[in-house]
């Protein structure tokens, strides 16, 4: 829920109409989020951020005047922002969570992941791509790799803190279920290379999770990177 009792009020920041519009059809049918406001460049979204006070900010990184990343500068302090991009960069990384991004997603993640970093948002969680998760942990493994303060920088820490082992051992089709999702497919692409539907992904998922201790996504790749660490 959204500050007080109503839904998530959210600002879509993209220059490209498509993709504002398809964020909108995804989440206005959430029955706990309501997209208030969109934007086509970084100042309109800053303008309008500050005038409708959203809970939470989808910032493209590419657009024009200002790009995600100091939006996500700017409004950090004064709600949530996740950024949403094509561009998979370190540099656009690091820099969105130092300046205090709540979740980091490709936008090819698809919706449902785009659903789930909306509300860990709001729960004071963050959630990145599972890919640039474990990239970021093995990047935690080096010396001085540590990673700066802020929302999405300790959802990578717990990530990593949250998945000690498997209650059961994961099936065969689960370990290469598990091991799609840590490369960052969506549920769609896991089926069709696999030749099962999406509902049977998703039932997959659910016994993954609950075997690892992973709450969502980001939790099953920071097990599977744990599991290719230890067997180094």
């Amino acid at each position: 829920m959204g500050s007080g009792t109503g839904p998530v009020r959210i600002l879509i920041a993209d220059d490209q109409p498509d993709v504002r519009s398809a964020f909108r059809m995804i989440l206005d049918v959430q029955p706990d989020m309501v997209v208030v406001a969109e934007a086509a460049d970084g100042a309109a979204a800053v303008q309008e951020a500050r005038r409708l006070r959203p809970d939470v900010v989808l910032a493209d990184i590419r657009m024009p005047k200002l790009d995600g990343l100091e939006v996500t500068r700017q409004l950090a302090d004064q709600c949530k922002v996740i950024v949403v991009t094509t561009f998979d960069l370190d540099e656009y990384v690091h820099t969105a969570l130092r300046h205090g991004a709540a979740g980091f997603l490709l936008k090819r993640s698809g919706p449902v992941l785009l659903i789930e970093a909306v509300r860990a948002a709001m729960a004071g969680d963050a959630l990145i791509s599972p890919q640039i998760t474990v990239r970021l942990l093995r990047h935690m493994a080096l010396p001085g790799g540590e990673p700066k303060p802020g929302p999405g920088a300790r959802a990578v820490v717990a990530a990593a803190q949250s998945v000690a082992g498997p209650a059961e051992e994961l099936t065969t089709r689960e370990r290469e279920i598990a091991e799609l999702v840590a490369d960052g497919a969506t549920n769609a692409e896991i089926g069709a290379g696999l030749f099962i539907s999406p509902g049977t992904v998703k039932n997959h998922l659910a016994n993954i999770q609950r075997k690892v201790g992973a709450r969502n996504r980001v939790g099953i790749a920071a097990w599977i990177w744990e599991q290719a660490t230890a067997g180094r």
